[in-house]
C-alpha cells in the first residue's frame, strides 16, 4: 500500500505540474491545447479523487489518523482544491490555478518527504473528529481568503501604476475579488470560532487534559482577534482594498505560526510526534 500511495503522489504531482505549464502556456499564447473549461474541470475533478485515496488511506491502513505535519498539510491543500474545484461550478476564480496548483505539487511533495509521526489511533471521540475535521476546513478557508488577498494585492499595483501583467488580464474585477475574500473569511471565522470553543471549553474531553496557554493557543486567539477586527471594521468603516488586506494577511499568518509553525517545531525540529 504504502509504494502505491508514493506512485499515486508522484503522479498527481506530474498531473499538477502538466496543469500549471497548461495555464501559463495559454496565458503567454504559446499552447499547442487551447482551454477548455469544461474538460479541465473534470480532469481536476478526477485528479481530486485520486488525491481522496491518497488522503483517506492512511486513515484505512494505520487504524487511525496521520496528524504529522507533511499528511496534515496536504490534506489541507487537497481540502483548499475541493473548495476551489466547487467554487468554480458559480464563480470565475481565474488566477487562482497559478496558485493552487504549485501549491498541490509542494504539499504532496512536501509529504513524501515528511509525513510526520503524529498519529491519533482514538477516534471514538466525536468531540475530537470534529474539532480536527473543522479546524482543518478553517485552516483551508483562511489559506484561500489569503490567497485571494494577494491576487488582490497584485492585481491593485497593476491598476495603480497602469501596467497589466499577464496575471492580471485572467483576474476577476477587483470588487469581486474583495467580495470573494470576505465570503470565505466569514465562513472561515465562522468555522475557527468552533475551533477554539471545543479546543478550550472541552479541552479535557477532546485532548484529555484541561486547556493550556500553549503557543498554539495563543496564536490561534490572536488569529481570532485580528479576523474579528477585519469583519468589524468591514461592517462598521466598511474596510477594503489595502487595509483589508494587510488584516487578512496578517491573520492568516498567525494562523499559520499556531498549527503549521507548531508543528514543524515539534516533529521536524525536536523530532517529536
Amino acid at each position: 500500500m504504502t509504494s502505491l500511495l508514493l506512485v499515486l503522489s508522484l503522479l498527481l504531482i506530474l498531473s499538477y505540474g502538466a496543469f500549471t505549464w497548461h495555464y501559463l502556456a495559454n496565458w503567454k499564447g504559446a499552447a499547442r491545447w487551447p482551454r477548455n473549461p469544461r474538460l479541465e474541470h473534470s480532469l481536476l475533478g478526477l485528479l481530486l479523487l485520486v488525491q481522496a485515496f491518497v488522503v483517506v488511506a492512511p486513515l484505512s491502513t494505520s487504524g487511525g489518523l496521520s496528524l504529522g505535519v507533511g499528511h496534515a498539510l496536504s490534506v489541507v491543500v487537497w481540502i483548499m482544491l475541493l473548495i476551489y474545484w466547487t467554487c468554480s461550478f458559480f464563480y470565475k476564480v481565474e488566477g487562482l490555478q497559478l496558485f493552487m496548483m504549485p501549491l498541490a505539487m509542494a504539499a504532496l511533495a512536501f509529504a513524501i518527504a515528511f509525513p510526520g509521526r503524529h498519529m491519533v489511533s482514538d477516534l471514538s471521540n466525536p468531540a475530537f473528529v470534529m474539532h480536527i475535521l473543522v479546524s482543518m476546513l478553517a485552516y483551508s478557508l483562511f489559506a484561500i481568503g489569503a490567497l485571494i488577498a494577494v491576487l488582490m494585492l497584485i492585481l491593485e499595483r497593476a491598476l495603480h501604476h497602469r501596467r497589466v501583467s499577464m496575471l492580471a488580464k485572467q483576474l476577476p474585477p477587483l470588487l469581486t475579488l474583495e467580495k470573494m475574500m470576505f465570503q470565505v473569511i466569514a465562513v472561515g471565522f465562522l468555522l475557527l470560532t468552533l475551533t477554539l470553543l471545543t479546543g478550550v471549553l472541552f479541552s479535557e474531553e477532546v485532548f484529555g487534559q484541561a486547556a493550556a496557554l500553549t503557543h498554539k493557543t495563543v496564536f490561534g486567539v490572536i488569529s481570532w482577534l485580528i479576523f474579528a477586527g477585519l469583519l468589524v471594521g468591514r461592517r462598521l468603516k466598511g474596510w477594503r482594498g489595502k487595509v483589508a488586506i494587510r488584516w487578512a494577511l496578517a491573520g492568516f499568518l498567525s494562523l499559520m505560526l499556531a498549527y503549521v509553525g507548531s508543528k514543524v517545531v515539534l516533529e521536524l525540529i525536536l523530532q517529536r510526534g
